[in-house]
């Protein structure tokens, strides 16, 4: 019990540092070739933001607890939406601007996120439903690229210069190894531990591996916010979230075909998509994200966490 309790502290910590250190160097990159803040953030940093979940999500299906992997994508997805906000406006002590672009070109964004949610109705997700989620994502990444390729580009001054992308590259590569070490060992001492303290592995997935995945758009948000780039932090979560919800499910269906409790959708799947449009709904209120908004956030997740606990236990 202890040995597994300590892999998996050391485990959630290598996947929390490997992916902060991934997102740093992501993020660095794409400033050298002038990306736009928004795209920076809603592809590049977000893409690699999520290989935390893809890798615990493809561990999880092989080692033969796939709710445990859906779960931590769902659960994450709610806490980018509801806890993440909260804390970088309460860190802030501002609120957050919201592009009028960012609205105009993300109003189905909520809906999106019922996708995944239909499909899983059954308690299945099969390959040909996984290809239809992952060309789902890759369409809406396209557009949003497309869109915002003309977009405000990030100032001169914050550029690294082109002679640093290799060591950057370099970085990122050992990055990713930290990442592929930690995600490797989390999912089976979670199972472990599941078994020991007598709770459910969806549960750990949604609440404490779920959460911990969301720690690298926490810290490089914080950033964001605080060199007041909001439309950079909105791009990753909005990315993030949206890649979790149709590309991973469905890279995770689209390799092995699986079966969950239909309670992951019915419960954190609807908090999910409840909470994308709780979040919508606060940003197009006058277009910014306020300090009493980011309450009600905060108290949405805690209802979350209250709720699957109680349907869990």
């Amino acid at each position: 019990m202890i040995e597994n309790l300590f892999i998996f502290i050391v485990s959630l910590f290598l996947i929390i540092k490997g992916a902060t250190l991934a997102t740093k160097y992501s993020f660095q990159i794409a400033e050298s070739y002038k990306l736009s803040k928004y795209i920076v953030g809603f592809i590049v940093v977000a893409v690699i933001s999520i290989i935390p979940e893809i890798l615990i999500s493809i561990n999880s299906a092989l080692e033969g607890v796939p709710s445990l992997g859906l779960g931590t994508l769902f659960g994450g997805n709610v806490a980018d939406m509801t806890l993440v906000f909260a804390i970088i406006i309460f860190f802030s002590r501002r609120s957050i601007k919201i592009d009028s672009k960012i609205l105009k070109e993300n109003i189905i964004y909520p809906f999106i996120l019922l996708i995944p949610i239909v499909l899983g109705f059954d308690g299945y997700y099969s390959r040909w439903e996984g290809l239809g989620l992952i060309i789902t994502g890759l369409i809406f990444y396209y557009l949003a690229f497309r869109n915002n390729s003309e977009t405000q580009i990030v100032p001169n001054t914050e550029l690294i210069k082109i002679k640093n992308r290799g060591k950057d590259f370099l970085y990122l590569i050992l990055s990713m190894a930290v990442l592929i070490t930690g995600s490797h060992f989390i999912v089976s001492s979670a199972v472990n531990l599941s078994i020991g303290l007598g709770v459910s592995s969806a549960i750990i997935g949604m609440l404490i591996i779920g959460v911990g995945t969301t720690m690298p758009e926490l810290f490089f948000c914080l950033s964001a916010i605080k060199k007041n780039h909001d439309s950079l932090a909105i791009g990753d979560i909005l990315g993030t979230v949206l890649a979790d919800a149709t590309v991973v499910v469905g890279i995770l269906a689209l390799i092995n075909p699986f079966s969950f409790p239909q309670k992951i959708v019915y419960s954190t799947g609807i908090f999910m998509v409840l909470s994308s449009f709780i979040l919508f709904h606060f940003m197009r209120s006058g277009r910014t994200l306020t300090k009493k908004e980011s309450y009600l956030l905060l108290s949405f997740w805690i209802i979350f966490v209250f709720v699957e606990i109680i349907l869990n236990s």
